[in-house]
């Protein structure tokens, strides 16, 4: 029944944006009503209560924020997003600031609306949730402090839940920045270990000269400056759980006297003849990859054979794009709070941005990021504008695409012409951005386009992670 629909009013002087939009949400199943100008929408407010306005910015007679205040005030429950080609990053601040949900600039990806007006609908309006979150689904969300829902990370939460209570040696593989220690830390809370030590060790962080005290301990007099008796690591984890992180940074004399310990759960002091029974669980993790070690000589296979025992894979963060979302969300109300900041979310733009994004940092890169961002926030939503990238990745970019040069005789062999304008394009479109400071309405007039015309351009080059490499997102 239609009743039973959701209620959205399209707001947009546009006949052509208006029908599209109307064909396209009520093929999604909404209840869809069109408004040409702001004095109808404000007609049509006041008769008939709608659950989500999609209004655009400039309507001619009246501005989106005329509207976003009069529904608000009729309804305050009433969902706005505002969707615009033209406005300002201080337009989008002021309609935060007055309610407006969330911000989509157009040209617009169809599928990134619908999701948008979708998590809108299920957040505000949970009577028109259509995917039930239960007990275990919402609890994969956050696995302990682990955070992510992808097919990927489902995957070790149930190979955590396996063998977190035994003893088995678990070697976690993953590149930097993934959470390695975090899986760990998990692996020791869900075991009977949980009240007992939980040991970091850093193998790639400890001077070579230091590292076997650090590990074993040392007694008063066995080198200069060990002026009293010192517990090592293991030592201090006996009974809990030891997590060695770096492990493929372990020199060939550690690795030895490592494997030691473990087959014969003991270890002795640097010059002390008397060996102290440990008993601790290894978990191990490396970014190596430890079999092309042990081939090349450097690592050991049978101390390799004993860290192996369940290996667990965690996969880059460009490979858990679902997951993306779901952690930007998670570390901006973490720094909200800790800075005293009233941030919701991100805007659905710039989780649009986020995804297109590789992160070869990964997670820790990501929280780097959001971090920044709610810094330097100016509103409760999180706009693409605060998104930074370093300035490196800028200068990268722009090294990669100096001064092309073509030949047209070329041609004679066979180009492909496609290619030759995408490349001369974004070129020309980022050394605009960079001239302009980001500023797309500046970069716009500097190449002789409109501001449509280059959100455009840059939307199409996205794909290729053209523009996150900017100081400034600007998208």
């Amino acid at each position: 029944m239609v009743d039973c629909l959701p209620k959205i009013l399209v707001v947009d002087d546009e006949l052509s944006m208006r029908e599209f939009l109307e064909v396209l949400l009520t093929q999604t199943g909404y209840d869809v009503s069109l408004a040409k100008n702001g004095k109808q929408a404000l007609k049509m407010i006041q008769e008939k209560v709608f659950d989500l306005l999609l209004c655009d910015i400039r309507l001619g007679d009246l501005t989106g924020l005329d509207i976003l205040r009069a529904a608000k005030k009729k309804n305050s429950e009433t969902i706005v997003i505002m969707i615009s080609a033209y406005a300002t990053t201080e337009v989008a601040v002021e309609a935060m600031n007055e309610g407006a949900y969330d911000f989509v600039p157009k040209p617009f990806d169809n599928n990134e609306l619908k999701q948008a007006i979708k998590k809108a609908l299920d957040l505000k309006h949970p009577k028109f949730k259509t995917e039930v979150v239960t007990k275990e689904s919402q609890a994969r969300l956050n696995f302990g402090k682990i955070v992510g829902n992808s097919q990927g990370m489902i995957k070790i939460y149930n190979l955590i839940s396996q063998v977190a209570a035994t003893k088995t040696n678990v070697l976690i593989l993953g590149e930097s920045g993934t959470g390695k220690e975090l899986i760990a830390r998990a692996l020791h809370d869900m075991s009977d270990r949980k009240d007992k030590p939980f040991v970091v060790v850093n193998c790639g962080g400890i001077p070579e000269n230091l590292i076997e005290s650090e590990f074993f301990g040392h007694v008063k007099g066995a080198f200069t400056g060990a002026i009293s008796d010192k517990k090592g690591l293991f030592e201090a984890a006996h009974q809990g759980t030891i997590f060695l992180d770096e492990i493929g940074e372990l020199s060939s004399m550690l690795q030895v006297k490592l494997l030691r310990a473990l087959q014969e759960t003991v270890v002795k002091p640097v010059g002390s003849t008397r060996e102290i029974a440990v008993d601790v669980r290894i978990i191990s993790a490396t970014n190596k990859n430890l079999e092309d070690e042990v081939v090349k000589g450097s690592f050991r296979e049978d101390l390799f054979f004993r860290l192996n025992v369940i290996p667990i894979k965690v996969p880059p963060l460009r490979d858990r794009k679902g997951d993306i979302e779901i952690l930007a969300n998670h570390f901006a109300e973490k720094y909200s709070r800790a800075m005293g900041k009233d941030i919701a979310k991100l805007s659905s733009y710039a989780i649009s941005f986020l995804n297109k994004y590789t992160f070869p940092g990964n997670v820790r890169e990501l929280e780097n990021l959001i971090e920044r961002s709610v810094a330097l926030s100016s509103t409760n939503i999180i706009l693409p504008e605060s998104l930074t990238i370093s300035m490196y990745k800028k200068r990268r970019w722009i090294e990669g695409h100096k001064e092309r040069h073509y030949d047209l005789n070329d041609v004679a062999h066979g180009v492909n012409l496609d290619d030759i304008l995408s490349s001369i394009e974004a070129a020309y479109v980022q050394k605009a951005m960079e001239i302009a400071g980001a500023n797309k309405s500046k970069a716009a007039e500097l190449l002789g386009i409109t501001l449509r015309s280059i959100r455009y351009r840059i939307s199409k080059q996205d794909g290729e992670n053209r523009y996150e490499d900017g100081e400034y997102c600007d998208l």
